[in-house]
């Protein structure tokens, strides 16, 4: 990926995010602490703020800054889990790999740190159908929403949501919807 593209497809991700870190919280508040939407708003504004004054020489620079800066700024198992996400693409970013191999380190590192698979109601299900998508240059925000959506009806297991079992079913879960926002940002970035 070109490091011009990195760059704007972690500044409209932050501007997602910002636009919408209320709806975020306000799904995290029926299944989790209900500070989705804030944590993540607060850890990609300094994420861009670290790109804008680090000015990082390559894209896997750009994605090493986002991982620092969501690992220590956001609470929660967002900032873990999406810094690890960031930092395994990074790595593949330096390899060579192509996007979806480095997408698939990021979906990696997520699975390892979280301890997820997809159907169990978590951002895994939402990566690793855009990821597929990926392969056969087929990504579209459509995919990505019937990723996002499938995580409604399912219960959770894993997580604070799990906690509350059952009642997870009929919510979205936020951290797949903040997962949708990134790739359509990367779509964006992209066109």
């Amino acid at each position: 990926m070109d490091k011009i593209v990195a760059v704007k497809w972690m500044q409209v991700f932050n501007q997602k995010v910002e636009a919408e870190k209320d709806h975020l919280s306000e799904l995290d508040g029926p299944i989790g602490d209900g500070d989705h939407g804030a944590n993540l708003a607060r850890g990609m504004a300094a994420a861009v703020e670290a790109i804008n004054t680090s000015d990082p020489q390559s894209t896997a620079d750009v994605l090493k800054t986002v991982s620092m800066a969501l690992i220590s700024k956001v609470g929660g198992a967002s900032g873990p889990l999406y810094g690890s996400a960031f930092m395994g693409m990074m790595k593949a970013e330096q390899a060579g790999q192509d996007l979806a191999g480095v997408l698939e380190a990021g979906a990696d590192m997520i699975e390892k740190r979280g301890h997820a698979q997809v159907g169990e109601k978590t951002m895994i299900d939402v990566w690793r159908p855009v990821i597929e998508a990926v392969k056969r240059d087929q990504l579209t925000n459509e995919v990505i929403d019937q990723a996002v959506l499938s995580t409604k009806d399912v219960v959770a297991t894993k997580g604070r949501a799990s906690y509350v079992g059952e009642r997870s079913i009929g919510h979205i879960d936020p951290g797949s919807y903040s997962s949708g926002l990134l790739f359509k940002a990367l779509l964006e970035a992209e066109g």
